[in-house]
């Protein structure tokens, strides 16, 4: 059964960091597309960061430079290392899996990542920032 279960969410004042964490389990991670979204209340879902089984890396432009997408394959774990954090941040945050290559599902479009037809979800964790 696969498993993605996500971690890290918190309170944190402008300007801080966070630490998502997705542990993964049920399938060979290493070779999976894994893709972080975040959804705030009121607006739809919206793709922050992707990395593919090569390691290649792909960002919305509204996270670029502060944000960092990485992997652990010994440890079958998924982070997001979220700096500078703003106000907007605030959202639900979801990682995801698919086991096809990442430009399959989707990709970087005029300053947006767009995925499509995603497998697998975890359920997610709330990460609020606010003075």
């Amino acid at each position: 059964e696969v498993q993605l279960v996500e971690s890290g969410g918190g309170l944190v004042q402008p300007g801080g960091s966070l630490r998502l964490s997705c542990e993964a389990s049920g399938f060979t991670f290493s070779s999976y597309c894994m893709v972080w979204f975040r959804q705030a209340q009121g607006k739809e879902r919206e793709g922050v960061a992707g990395i593919d089984s090569d390691g290649r890396t792909t960002y919305a432009d509204a996270v670029k430079g502060r944000f960092t997408i990485s992997q652990d394959n010994a440890k079958n774990t998924l982070y997001l290392q979220m700096n500078s954090l703003k106000p907007e941040d605030t959202a639900m945050y979801y990682c995801a899996a698919d086991p096809n290559p990442c430009a399959y599902v989707g990709g970087y479009y005029e300053g947006a990542l767009y995925y499509h037809n995603i497998h697998y979800w975890g359920k997610g964790t709330l990460v609020t920032i606010s003075s």
